[in-house]
Formats: C-alpha cells, structure tokens, sequence
C-alpha cells in the first residue's frame, strides 16, 4: 500500500524526467488518419507538459479496438522492438484502457512503462496541483482511477494473508486489503472535500451583488493570459496544458462598473470523469456565473472541434444555457492555406481567410463574438467595452434602483 501511495503522490514520469516516449492511437474510419494524427499531436503536447520527449507516433487501423490488447499483439510486438532499439521510457495510447488491456499490454511490452490518456493526465494535474485543496482533488481523483486497477499494478497483489498458522483459512488476499483501504481514502477525501466545498460555497455568496463572469475555454487558449490583461493580476500563464487548476478570482473594475472575473482550469478533449467530479466545487464557479468567457485559439486548426468539446463539457456540467460571450484569442498567430481558384476541389475550413472567418461567424449573429489577440493587444479595447455593457446591464436590471452606473 505504501508504494501505492508513492505513485499517487509522485507519478510514474515524475521520476523520469526528459525520458523518450512514443504515441499510440487507433484509426477507426476510412480517412480517419489526419484527425488521429492530430490527436496524437495533442497527446505529445500532454507528454511533454509532464516532462517526457516525443519520439515516435504508432498508428493502428482496426474496425474497433481489441478488448484484450487495444490494438493487437503484432502491433504491440513492433512496437516492443522499436522501444527496445531506442531505448524509450514510455508507451502512451490516446484512449483510456481498461484494466485487463493494460495487464496484457504491459506483459508484452515488458521494457516500457505503459500510460493510458487519462492517467496521462492525472499526471499532469498532480504535477501541476499547488494549493492542498487542488491537491486533494487530484489525489482523490488518482484513487478513483485506480480502484479498478489494483489487481494488475503488481504481482504482490496476488498473494493470500493467511490466519494463524497452517489450518487457518484463506484470509483476505493483499488486492481485497488494498481494495478495502483505498475506498476508504476515497470516501474520507470526499468527506474532507465536502467540508472544503461549503467554505467555498460560503466565500462565493459572501462576495456580495457583484456581477460575476467566469473565462472557460480548451486547455491552453489564453485564458490566463487575457485574465491577467483584464484584471491586471499575475495569475500564472505558460504554453502548457493545464497551466492553471485553481480558480482564481479577482475583481475588475471597467469605467465605473466593478465585476468578478475567474480564471478556471481547461477543457479537454476525452477529460477524464474522475477528474470532472473531483474538481466539483472548482466548477461551481462555472455554474454560479452570470456571463460565460468562451475563449477560443482560433490559430489552432481544430478550433470548432475544440469548441464542441468545451460546449459538451459545460452541458455536462449543467452550465450550458448560461449566456455566453466567445473570445476568438491569437489572431496573430492565425495561418490559412491560400485556396487556388481554378481547384476542382471545394473549398475547406483551412483555406478560409481571417477576414471570412470573422464575417461567417459575425453573420450567424447567434453568440456575440469578438476577435482579439490577447498577448499582442489586439481588441482589447473593444472587448472591455462589450464586458462593460453586458454588465451594466445585468446589473441594472437586478438592481433597478442602484444609480451607481449613472
């Protein structure tokens, strides 16, 4: 239980800084690859933000994936002998494996450590996790994600505690001890969350009349970044997932209207469930806002699909008829192919100029939109003139009688 307990505080790749990984994912569609590959793309990201190097990617093409090895035995013996040549730290599949896929693959697969997507990320929020209470959550979450697992983190797990000398009887096995001590950690960190969770819930309605609006987004968009220019605070920003997992809060003030502005932790694709129901009270943030900030990295080529992971995630979380205001961040980072006008083909999302970009989604007039670089200052200006409004008038229409704006 012990060494259990030092995997959950410490990670498999905390120990293995700078060590070489390769990806792995499953094509399950006829001209599936280029969206597999950007997945994968994302994966490395993931990777190197826990401190790994990206090495190789392995691309499987199956009808489904296989229920006891994920992608097959031929695949996972080609990629035992490319890690074995090269010498990598790491084998890190795109999806979640169950626990009898993990077992397999880690028998074949013997040289490698093997890390599914999820654990991937629990790795990261560990890592990233500063104040006790993100802490908390995150191992709380660890715990979830490894009940299920015990059986096949190590062979020791299979040994019987006997009774008292050799007549006695079988006795609880070491895996059903474990077992029995991780639900309880998990129902005490529940407990311990719980009495968090209604301080927090008291902080929150002790902040008074003041509007308040809450910044969500995709991992990595610019969240922080455009927290720190609006409040002019220094809420830590990196190009890196997961930079931010505590909410942060502060109030801004723009011309005489005064509002509360949090920072909250990126979506993601696949987002583990474990992680959704830890980060609960973090949420409630999300929940309790008058105004959602849906920010959008408009240079990434997946922006619309990131969007749709975002719109999901706070459908998930019952914030999904909050009024929202989209934020497209990095217009200078904003690249297009330039589309040949005599092409027999038609004309794709990658070739489509800012300019066409912004009157399409202008034109739908169904979410107010505004496009902004938030690190280069671009629309800044506008976008607190937008803020102001929409909260001035939320203000005035539960207030009536406050004249504070006039």
């Amino acid at each position: 239980m012990q060494e259990l307990e030092r995997i959950l505080i410490e990670g498999k790749m905390s120990q293995y800084k700078t060590e070489k990984a390769v990806f792995v994912g499953v094509v399950l569609e006829k001209g599936g690859e280029r969206k597999v590959q950007e997945y994968l793309d994302e994966l490395q990201f993931l990777a190197e933000t826990a401190g790994a190097i990206g090495d190789k990617m392995f691309l499987q093409r199956m009808d489904r994936p296989d229920k006891a090895t994920y992608i097959g035995t031929g695949k996972l013996k080609e990629i035992k002998q490319y890690c074995e040549e090269n010498e990598i730290q790491y084998v890190i599949f795109d999806d979640e494996l169950t626990g009898t896929q993990q077992r397999n693959i880690e028998k074949i697969i013997e040289c490698s450590d093997v890390i599914d997507r999820t654990s991937l990320i629990l790795e990261i929020f560990a890592q990233r996790a500063k104040t006790s209470y993100a802490k908390m959550q995150v191992e709380l979450a660890h715990y979830q994600y490894m009940l299920p697992r015990l059986a096949g983190m190590w062979t020791h797990l299979e040994r019987q505690r006997g009774g008292m000398g050799t007549r006695g009887g079988m006795g609880e096995t070491q895996i059903e001890v474990d077992r029995r001590i991780v639900k309880q950690k998990i129902t005490k960190l529940k407990e311990d969350l719980k009495k968090v969770d209604r301080q927090m819930a008291t902080q929150r309605g002790n902040r008074g009349a003041l509007v308040r609006l809450a910044l969500v987004g995709y991992t990595n968009v610019g969240k922080s970044t455009l927290m720190n220019l609006l409040a002019k605070s220094d809420v830590f920003a990196e190009n890196k997932l997961f930079a931010t997992l505590d909410t942060t809060v502060r109030k801004v003030v723009i011309e005489n209207v005064p509002f509360l502005l949090s920072d909250t932790v990126g979506f993601i694709r696949k987002l583990p469930t474990q992680l959704v129901e830890a980060f609960k009270s973090t949420l409630d943030e999300v929940r309790e806002a008058d105004i959602l900030v849906h920010v959008v990295d408009i240079s990434h080529p997946d922006f619309e699909e990131q969007m749709q992971v975002v719109e999901q995630t706070l459908r998930d979380i019952g914030a999904a008829n909050k009024p929202v205001y989209v934020v497209f961040n990095k217009v200078d980072a904003y690249t297009y192919e330039p589309y040949d006008e005599f092409s027999l083909t038609p004309k794709e999302a990658r070739n489509r100029t800012l300019d066409e970009l912004k009157n399409s989604w202008i034109a739908q007039e169904k979410t107010p939109c505004i496009f902004i670089s938030a690190k280069e200052k671009i629309g800044i200006e506008k976008l607190r003139n937008d803020l102001y409004k929409m909260v001035a008038e939320i203000h005035a229409g539960r207030y009536p009688f406050n004249n504070f704006l006039w």
